[in-house]
């Protein structure tokens, strides 16, 4: 094990005890914020510590083998007792520096996943609405809950926008690679001489933010109350529900006219206000980060192009990592898990390289 990995577990441990005296201090008790914190704080190290205990009980196992291996009687023993320590140790250590990497907070919350038609017209629209089905079906295989928070539809079908918000735990600790460029390359319905076009569209992907996190001033909001209506200024309803909210200091709009309920649509527009702006503080804290992953998650300016799909070859590309797979029907399916596992072994493998400097 590399000493600053070393380092890095024992600073740990005396952390642990440090966080040990003070839970069993009755005047920390009086304090519930500090409590909790700590109390926290103290679950995160425990599995460390534990798995270091672990690591350093298989260091004697091996040290005891080692010495007994001149040993003409226990030799042969003592060379297979050496082989199982050491694929142990060399499994704790894994363990102890995934253990170790910094853990994202947000990882676990709901997401609002959207999606925006670029360049491309309609057919950029059309590939929103499939951006929007691939991520609806993988949201299924993993047992989340999507709910359509605000819909902008194109003439033939397709999206101009469209935010998802996708409930399940570790929602964000997975989709967030999706924020960026998305584009297409295929051959449109409507092209009669088989040329392929090149459309694209964004996704952003933002954590759902607590009230406490996002602290909204109803004085810096400006809303809009006016009549929905569908693609090509159809009616789809006869009262004045769609709701419009601009956040006046930054210029945040959101709109919201998927419901009946004029309550229900500002509710929902809230909700997206709030993680957006939310969004807009935590890249901005991202850009002050000296150690931000810039090869891997990008700038987080949704015009970066990350991914491309090409329909004649079959193929997705991840350009952040040089993926290409052949395999563009299962990753439209949802099976998003081509993708995403290799961005998070590139992610780790950078944390680790960072860690162990």
């Amino acid at each position: 094990m590399k000493e600053a990995i070393r380092h890095k577990l024992e600073n740990a441990r005396h952390r642990l005890d440090e966080l040990g005296h003070m839970l069993s201090d009755a005047a920390l008790m009086e304090n519930i914020e500090e409590f909790q914190a700590r109390s926290k704080e103290y679950a995160e190290l425990e599995p460390i510590v534990k798995a270091f205990g672990e690591y350093e009980r298989w260091e004697d196992e091996a040290a005891q083998s080692r010495e007994m291996l001149e040993d003409p009687e226990l030799g042969e023993m003592a060379r297979t007792e050496l082989e199982e320590a050491e694929a142990k140790l060399s499994e704790l250590e894994d363990q102890l520096q995934r253990l170790l990497l910094p853990k994202d907070p947000n990882d676990e919350k709901n997401v609002f996943l959207e999606v925006r038609a670029g360049a491309g017209g309609e057919e950029a629209a059309l590939f929103a609405g499939d951006l929007l089905k691939m991520y609806s079906r993988y949201a299924e295989s993993q047992g989340w809950k999507t709910e359509v928070m605000s819909a902008s539809e194109s003439d033939r079908g397709g999206f101009k926008e469209v935010i998802l918000q996708v409930r399940g735990q570790g929602a964000f600790s997975r989709l967030k690679y999706e924020s960026g460029g998305h584009r297409v390359q295929r051959v449109p319905e409507t092209e009669t001489q088989g040329r392929i076009h090149t459309s694209a569209c964004t996704v952003a992907v933002m954590p759902e933010a607590e009230e406490v996190e996002v602290n909204v001033d109803p004085n810096d909001l400006r809303v809009d109350i006016f009549r929905a209506s569908g693609p090509g200024g159809q009616s789809v309803n006869t009262t004045d529900s769609a709701v419009r909210i601009t956040h006046i200091p930054t210029g945040v709009v959101v709109s919201c006219q998927d419901e009946k309920s004029q309550h229900k649509n500002k509710d929902k527009a809230m909700k997206v206000l709030q993680a957006r702006l939310y969004e807009a503080e935590r890249q901005r804290a991202d850009q002050e980060r000296a150690d931000q992953r810039r090869s891997l998650v990008g700038s987080g300016d949704r015009s970066e192009r990350i991914r491309t799909y090409n329909f004649p070859q079959g193929r997705v590309t991840d350009h952040r990592i040089n993926l290409t797979l052949y395999q563009l029907d299962q990753v439209l399916e949802g099976n998003l898990d081509l993708v995403i596992d290799p961005l998070i072994t590139e992610d780790q493998a950078e944390q680790l390289a960072q860690l162990e400097a």
